[in-house]
């Protein structure tokens, strides 16, 4: 007699992590069919854990997309490295993302041992296949991978294009275990409007700025207000030397505008309504080890007038 009984309904929680620019948040992005995590191709681009549901007819995953895996040098670096310690725990598979176009270094082995301490079912993800002329180095990157870690499955991928993603949920979906949903069906992310608002700022100033301003660059939502037709948004863009401020607004304002006007236009597609967005630039020198500065900022809410 035919077995007529549904898969049973799986749900569970992700965690994507990964050296930086290895595509983590291009990832989090292409699987959830969002832009939930900003992108640029600058190293550290991404700061904290951004949360990413995926509704599915019998399933539910919520992936953690986290800062990448790098050696901190200031406060801020090395609470971004303890989000991504939290990140591994308490998880029910975890999700290492790896550039495929670069050599295997110490990093990546460095990154490989954090994971494999976590005791945590883990797939590996060879990214950017799309720039890879000879795939046969895949097979060279992944038996350098299983010489350190025996993953549950090794699954090239390009977050760019989606090659491999379908596969790549399918190997997922195989590992989680049966249960309900966590959250419902219109839930997409963790994160507040506010502090989307913030990082799409902050994207626009990576993608136009240079040199050692993109680091030093922090974004607080100091004002928001709603009609039904308009929100009205006051942010500030914290940086630690004149020089900084100096290239950020940029000759007559021309940065500080061009930066202001993407930044609105992706708002008003994201939140669906007109925003009014104004931009100040203030010099803060050595926030990034100011761990009263990191508190009162409040990378969640963006609570940027207590970081005055």
């Amino acid at each position: 007699m035919p077995d007529n009984q549904p898969d049973p309904f799986v749900s569970g929680f992700v965690s994507i992590v990964g050296r930086p620019n290895s595509g983590k948040s291009t990832l989090l992005n292409a699987l959830t069919g969002m832009k939930l995590a900003i992108v640029a191709p600058k190293p550290q681009t991404t700061r904290t854990t951004a949360q990413g549901v995926v509704n599915l007819p019998n399933a539910q995953i919520v992936f953690l997309d986290t800062p990448g895996i790098h050696k901190p040098d200031t406060l801020l670096n090395r609470r971004m490295q303890e989000a991504v310690r939290a990140a591994l725990n308490e998880r029910d598979l975890l999700l290492l993302v790896a550039d495929a176009t670069l050599p295997f270094s110490h990093e990546d082995e460095e990154a490989v041992r954090m994971i494999a301490g976590a005791k945590t079912p883990t797939l590996l993800a060879l990214n950017k296949i799309d720039r890879l002329k000879d795939k046969s180095v895949l097979l060279e990157q992944i038996d350098r991978y299983r010489s350190l870690h025996e993953f549950s499955a090794y699954i090239p991928i390009s977050a760019l294009t989606g090659e491999g993603l379908d596969i790549l949920r399918q190997e997922i979906l195989l590992r989680l275990p049966p249960g309900p949903a966590f959250f419902p069906p219109d839930y997409v992310t963790d994160q507040p409007e506010r502090f989307l608002a913030a990082e799409l700022i902050r994207e626009k100033i990576l993608h136009h700025s240079r040199q050692e301003v993109p680091h030093a660059v922090a974004v607080a939502i100091d004002q928001w207000e709603e009609s039904d037709h308009l929100i009205s948004i006051h942010a500030t863009i914290y940086v630690e030397r004149d020089g900084q401020k100096a290239i950020l607004i940029g000759k007559g304002g021309s940065m500080m505008k061009k930066i202001g006007t993407e930044a609105r236009l992706e708002m008003e597609h994201l939140l669906g309504r007109k925003v009014f967005l104004q931009l100040f630039v203030k010099v803060r020198p050595h926030w990034r080890q100011d761990a009263r500065f990191l508190d009162a900022l409040d990378w969640h809410s963006m609570a940027g007038r207590e970081a005055e």
